[in-house]
């Protein structure tokens, strides 16, 4: 019997915690929901910002991915905190978690900083056809870490930001028009000035050409 009124004792004092503790609880989960759908209206306004003023689809996304991360790793902080972490120690361990993830993710380090100059820089936007790293295809999507592009077999290639920032771009689109150089071989016996003729005939009839 001694045994059951201890054991009842101690649900008690854990209850009476736990009824204690259950409005800052509530006021955290509150936090995170209120939060979380605050962030989202104000990643979808600075979305129709950059749609009515016609900025880069590169630097919306960019822009939009870190505002989103921003505001959702600040109320996270905000909702911890209302649980009774101490701000301080928090910030403490997150600087010291911070600083183990970095050293294990330098590459996604770079590739971040990598995004930045693409975004500063601009050596290309998304549509262009550019070709980096050995692969040749339309830029469909420019994120933090990593360049999307779609190749002419309509596949998708995602290449790190890193790489393609440290290494030689060629932009097809940029200059507008496009040059190249095409040899057709014809008999020796043939008459050049004719065959130039045809070749010409067939280029001047075809559309962007």
């Amino acid at each position: 019997m001694e045994d059951i009124a201890t054991y009842s004792e101690i649900a008690n004092e854990y209850f009476e915690k736990f009824l204690d503790f259950l409005p800052d609880l509530l006021a955290a989960i509150a936090i995170l929901v209120i939060g979380w759908w605050v962030t989202n209206i104000v990643v979808r306004y600075v979305k129709k910002i950059f749609d009515k003023k016609n900025y880069d689809k590169a630097l919306e996304g960019f822009v939009t991915n870190i505002i989103n991360w921003a505001l959702k790793i600040l109320v996270f902080i905000t909702a911890i905190t209302q649980v009774g972490v101490e701000t301080t120690s928090f910030i403490a361990i997150l600087g010291a978690a911070g600083l183990a993830i970095g050293l294990a993710l330098q590459g996604s380090l770079a590739n971040f900083a990598g995004g930045v100059l693409i975004i500063t820089l601009k050596p290309f936007k998304i549509g262009d056809w550019i070709e980096a790293q050995g692969v040749s295809g339309s830029v469909k999507e420019i994120t933090i870490f990593y360049t999307k592009l779609n190749t002419f077999g309509n596949q998708l290639a995602v290449i790190p930001n890193g790489q393609i920032s440290n290494d030689n771009i060629i932009n097809y689109t940029v200059e507008g028009k496009r040059k190249d150089a095409i040899t057709i071989g014809i008999s020796y016996d043939a008459d050049i000035k004719e065959a130039k003729d045809i070749m010409l005939d067939v280029m001047t009839s075809q559309e962007g050409i």
